[in-house]
């Protein structure tokens, strides 16, 4: 009977006795400190022994349970570091493409062409637009010699981007051409527009490699088309300036 006795108040004992449970808790309180010291990587200039290490220290102190989570959640460290150097780069690119937005700026008000032109920086793109009204007659896709001149000036600055890639872009209002044009539709005028502008910079010596044409007729309106004055500023040439990243 005591032996019995003595059975079960053993077997209560090992019931009642600590849970291990906290081992549990402890684990995942390790992945999220694993997870921010990731995030530190990111943004430092850590290389790849430190982090190799430091991972290695990590798995050491988890213990085996701790090595098998790290080295499932854990990016290989040639991919982070791929991944480190891809966002450091598009960093750059966006630095650099506010550089040639400041030039550009500076380079309006050295030029008079403020108010004429109008730029912004959205996404690295750089986008420098122009009212056809100073490019072209109205109804018409043959450039002015007012026209030709202002787009001299911009061929002057374009030039000097290399590196750049040069979509222009040919925006009309959400008025068809009259009958008595010689264009079938918007969609012409504004393709035309373009490619006209193209030519001219490719003639002043610009790569054609660097160049493309666009027409986009009222799709993208910066106002809405209820007025003259806002379908005036609708219609417009836009040079949009890109660098992809490895250039």
């Amino acid at each position: 009977m005591a032996d019995d006795d003595a059975f079960s108040l053993g077997e209560e004992r090992e019931e009642s006795g600590p849970s291990h449970h906290w081992l549990i808790s402890l684990a995942d309180m390790s992945m999220l400190l694993m997870s921010f010291f990731i995030l530190l990587f990111s943004m430092s200039n850590m290389d790849r022994q430190k982090f190799s290490a430091s991972v290695s220290s990590v798995q050491q102190a988890l213990g085996e349970r701790g090595k098998q989570t790290v080295t499932g959640s854990v990016t290989a460290p040639v991919e982070m570091s791929a991944l480190v150097e891809q966002a450091r780069v598009k960093q750059r690119l966006i630095g650099e493409q506010r550089r040639v937005y400041d030039q550009f700026r500076a380079f309006a008000a050295q030029q008079g062409l403020d108010g004429l032109v109008s730029a912004s920086l959205d996404s690295g793109k750089v986008t420098i637009s122009l009212p056809t009204g100073v490019l072209f007659p109205k109804g018409d896709a043959d450039l002015t010699e007012a026209g030709k001149a202002r787009l001299r000036l911009l061929y002057d600055f374009l030039i000097k981007t290399a590196g750049e890639r040069i979509n222009i872009r040919g925006f009309t209002d959400d008025q068809p051409p009259g009958p008595a044009s010689r264009f079938r539709d918007n969609w012409e005028v504004s393709s035309l527009r373009a490619v006209a502008v193209l030519r001219y910079l490719v003639a002043q010596g610009m790569p054609s490699n660097r160049l493309t044409a666009t027409g986009l007729a009222d799709l993208e309106p910066l106002y809405p088309n209820d007025t003259p004055e806002h379908r005036a500023r609708n219609q417009r040439v836009e040079f949009v300036l890109e660098r992809s990243i490895g250039e």
